[in-house]
């Protein structure tokens, strides 16, 4: 709620362009983001993490490396060359952030979420079906298509694909440890706290500065490919 809040006082240029984003970042976007835990299912059952602690600080690790220094310069650039149409630079930042991605695991999440973003896309936005679709291979191109579509600024975007990507872990983390929902709630209220900072410091991230390695997150997301029993997907 504390997060929903913040949104809504982001200037927007307009209601619409508030409703569209708080589309893109509900659980019910048909992306599929639901069914992957980013490592978290091993985590689990190799006892990184068992408390509503352990996941804290693995989400707030994540928020402060991959997140600050990755995720989000990353989409800004693609918010503005889509404003620009610069497609050798929306092609750049495809491959950067793919290459980023360090197991394969993690490489067919991210293909595969954006195929089916841009399909819902292309049945959303009319000039959607004018774009080349090797622009897409990311769910970051296809997120900030729709965000510059819509009227979204970076500041809005940012907050909601950070809130759509937490609030996904934590309800993986609550089936998975089993956590409660009220403990569950909890970290996303604490972890929400420090999402203004990351935000504000993402924005003045230079571009020979993008780039992160996560070597828990990279192991995790390794061992879960082979793990015996899964609930999320690989």
């Amino acid at each position: 709620m504390a997060m929903v809040v913040h949104i809504m006082s982001i200037e927007l240029q307009n209601d619409l362009a508030l409703a569209r984003l708080m589309q893109l970042i509900s659980p019910s976007l048909p992306i599929g983001g639901y069914s992957y835990s980013q490592g978290i299912e091993w985590a689990v059952d190799a006892d990184w993490i068992s408390t509503a602690d352990d996941l804290y600080d693995w989400l707030e690790g994540l928020l402060n490396t991959n997140m600050r220094y990755l995720e989000l310069p990353i989409l800004q650039r693609m918010l503005e060359a889509w404003v620009e149409m610069d497609v050798d630079c929306l092609r750049h930042w495809n491959e950067n952030l793919i290459a980023s991605r360090e197991t394969e695991e993690l490489r067919l999440e991210e293909t595969n979420r954006a195929r089916a973003f841009s399909q819902l896309l292309v049945s959303l936005i009319p000039e959607a079906r004018q774009v080349d679709p090797m622009l897409w291979r990311t769910q970051t191109a296809c997120y900030s298509f729709a965000c510059q579509r819509w009227n979204i600024e970076f500041d809005a975007a940012a907050y909601g694909f950070l809130w759509s990507w937490l609030e996904n872990l934590v309800l993986s983390a609550v089936k998975i440890i089993p956590l409660g929902q009220t403990d569950g709630q909890k970290t996303i209220f604490k972890l929400a706290s420090i999402i203004p900072d990351i935000v504000k410091q993402a924005r003045d991230i230079n571009d020979d500065d993008i780039g992160t390695s996560s070597m828990a997150l990279a192991i995790a997301s390794a061992q879960h490919e082979t793990q015996y029993t899964r609930l999320f997907r690989s």
